[in-house]
């Protein structure tokens, strides 16, 4: 996800993944998502889902735990 904002070719790589993953009947999630500029490319190339620092940085499994109690983060 490092350089998808400025590389033509590693958006078109995201938006394969996407597309494929769509037409397999799977859901897609994104990962290394650090940005909330890339969250929104994703988004526009058909991702819904992300992992990331943008979210959250690693936790002990007590803390992700707790984390899964909180309300999601919604798309604008």
């Amino acid at each position: 996800m490092r350089e998808i904002l400025d590389n033509s070719s590693d958006k078109a790589i995201a938006r394969t993944v996407i597309a494929l993953g769509h037409s397999l009947g799977l859901e897609v999630i994104a990962e290394g998502v650090e940005t909330e500029a890339q969250r929104q490319l994703l988004l526009e190339l058909g991702c819904t889902c992300y992992q990331g620092y943008l979210f959250s940085r690693p936790v002990p499994v007590e803390q992700f735990t707790a984390l899964g109690r909180m309300p999601a983060l919604a798309p604008e």
